[in-house]
């Protein structure tokens, strides 16, 4: 079995990186932890930038360390292969994208991330990407 877990490096999406790590454990499962860079473009020049694209690339790439860390420790005394991906696009549409390609059995996600002001119960990317999934979701609150 393999599990996709999509992290954004909030509480929430700790929760639901420790919870597939546990589960994980119990059915002898593989993780993938995938991190998806949103960055916004601007034309310059005619020519397309993205701002702070550095930043964000470390950001993300910081992000997919500490989740792979805090799933091996959520794990305990296991052999959990752990492996890691940084995407890029709109959050729900490269989750549910990557998972069809990687074939997994299911998606873990929070069930809402860094912008939990703008999100009353489910937030718009768990939402969307139980919506888009072609595999079972798991939100984790």
């Amino acid at each position: 079995m393999r599990y996709l877990i999509a992290t954004d490096g909030s509480d929430v999406s700790d929760a639901a990186v420790e919870r597939a790590a546990r589960e994980a454990r119990a059915w002898d499962a593989t993780l993938e932890i995938v991190h998806v860079l949103t960055p916004e473009t601007e034309l310059v020049d005619g020519t397309l930038v993205l701002p702070g694209e550095d930043r964000a690339v470390e950001y993300g790439e910081r992000t997919l360390r500490r989740a792979a860390e805090l799933a091996a420790e959520a794990a305990g005394e296991t052999d959990l292969e752990i492996t890691t991906e940084l995407l890029a696009g709109r959050p729900a549409a490269a989750i549910t994208d990557y998972a069809d390609e990687a074939e997994v059995d299911g998606i873990y996600v929070g069930h809402r991330g860094l912008s939990a002001e703008h999100e009353r119960v489910v937030g718009s990317v768990a939402k969307a990407v139980v919506d888009k999934s072609t595999v079972p979701v798991t939100i984790v609150k």
